[in-house]
């Protein structure tokens, strides 16, 4: 049995943090607000445990952060320092959770996983974005990203911090591939209460809605558009994981970085470069891979492989996927993805990437919804009607990096929203077809944090 659902509605705009949000029922509002936020009260999660509504000024991170209505942590990183986003949105913001066993996210004091946020502007277009996290962060990681500026044109937005997160998310399940599972379950329940919460909010349901996500959040989009393509209509992808239990997979090009790195840092070994260059990695991206090997290659073989072969007992440099029981491969195909998408979908990916190489992911994903297409008889045409993709020269797997290295990356975030605004008018009553798939190459000149063109 459920417990009883929490509602406040918090009628200030700025002056409580959510952990103490529970206090804030009785806080004095203004007429502007409680009109504003007319029968919030009245709006229910469906499924969801806990829910805690606020009406806020500003729904943007310009409010959120001194409101205590987003976590700044869960998004650091993930753009470019002078990304210009929008500011001034009203309109009410609920965060809560549905039932889970877990307890990995302490955001609120609440220690439960399976938390998410739903906003809900005053000027709505109609539209609703659904989104995960990226990596192993939680709800608010894509605030900057992605909330900000889709909430600015009209959509209702929804995130989840995928039932889990941290680095020990894989001591969430009972058995291997559980947690990642439960990223897609979360990402699908999330959908389906925040149609209906859109409906209670303007009293119809959205007339387009679309996933959005970047890295592991690209990830679950595609799952989304192969396995649940009747809550959606459409979505951007932007540099998806990869998982197929035949390889490539982070277990097929992890390792053997692992094993080459060290040698070629130490004495600029050729072998130990080529091995790098094998793995998938593109010339020219040396200069990111020590930052790589200290931050993100070891941590990232160990975590997944920890959730996905958790009786291996060697060195992840030495682990061998190939050589592992059939267990392991069954456990990987639980999560993998097929190419077969059945609505529009909008890839981007950057060929630095030196954390998922463009060649061992997306490059590949891109040739699985194609071959897919053929395989049903319907040729090359039924790819081209769903699918688009966009490789950008010098583009990296952080945006964050960008800062560092301004002369020789470019950001993705503004392609992606560029992207998305393609989907739009794709997915419009007369739908206008986006730019053919594309390598883009990097602008020598302009705003590269904030414009970006699809085609070349």
């Amino acid at each position: 049995m459920l417990r009883r659902t929490t509602i406040v509605l918090a009628a200030v705009p700025a002056a409580l943090a959510l952990a103490g949000v529970d206090a804030a029922a009785g806080a004095t509002s203004t007429r502007a607000n409680t009109d504003r936020c007319a029968h919030a009260e009245r709006i229910r999660v469906p499924g969801a445990e806990r829910q805690v509504a606020a009406c806020l000024d500003d729904l943007t991170t310009a409010g959120t952060v001194a409101s205590g209505h987003t976590v700044p942590a869960d998004y650091a990183g993930l753009h470019a320092a002078g990304t210009r986003n929008p500011s001034g949105v009203p309109g009410i913001q609920i965060d809560g959770y549905f039932p889970d066993t877990s307890t990995f996210n302490t955001t609120h004091g609440w220690n439960h996983d399976s938390q998410f946020v739903i906003r809900l502007p005053e000027r709505w277009n109609g539209g609703l974005v659904v989104s995960g996290s990226p990596g192993t962060r939680r709800q608010y990681a894509n605030d900057v990203t992605i909330s900000d500026w889709v909430l600015a044109k009209g959509y209702a937005f929804a995130s989840t911090d995928k039932g889990n997160s941290g680095a020990e998310f894989y001591r969430d399940g009972d058995r291997p591939g559980d947690a990642i599972a439960e990223w897609n379950h979360r990402t699908t329940q999330l959908t389906r209460a925040a149609k209906a919460v859109v409906a209670q909010r303007y009293g119809r349901a959205p007339r387009r809605t679309y996933a959005a996500g970047i890295s592991n959040g690209g990830y679950l989009v595609r799952w989304q558009l192969e396995n649940r393509p009747e809550l959606y209509d459409g979505g951007v992808d932007a540099e998806g994981t990869l998982w197929r239990p035949d390889g490539p997979n982070l277990f097929t090009y992890l390792p053997p970085v692992l094993r080459a790195y060290p040698s070629y840092a130490s004495t600029g070994s050729p072998a130990a470069h080529q091995a790098i260059l094998d793995a998938g990695y593109t010339a020219g991206s040396e200069f990111l891979w020590e930052y790589h090997h200290t931050v993100y290659w070891g941590l990232t073989q160990r975590i997944y492989r920890e959730e996905l072969d958790p009786s291996y007992e060697g060195e992840d440099a030495d682990y061998d996927y190939f050589a592992r029981p059939k267990e392991v491969r069954k456990a990987v195909a639980r999560i993998s993805l097929t190419g077969r998408i059945r609505k529009p979908m909008l890839t981007l990916h950057g060929t630095y990437d030196s954390l998922l190489p463009i060649g061992k992911n997306s490059d590949l994903y891109a040739q699985m919804v194609h071959s897919r297409a053929k395989s049903k008889g319907k040729g090359s045409a039924s790819a081209h009607s769903y699918y688009r993709y966009y490789r950008l020269e010098t583009g990296n797997h952080v945006d964050g990096l960008y800062d560092a290295y301004p002369d020789k990356l470019r950001p993705l975030l503004p392609c992606m929203r560029a992207a998305f605004t393609a989907l739009e008018s794709w997915t419009a009553p007369k739908g206008q077809a986006p730019p053919p798939s594309a390598t883009l190459p990097r602008p020598a000149t302009g705003d590269l944090v904030n414009t970006c063109s699809l085609t070349r």
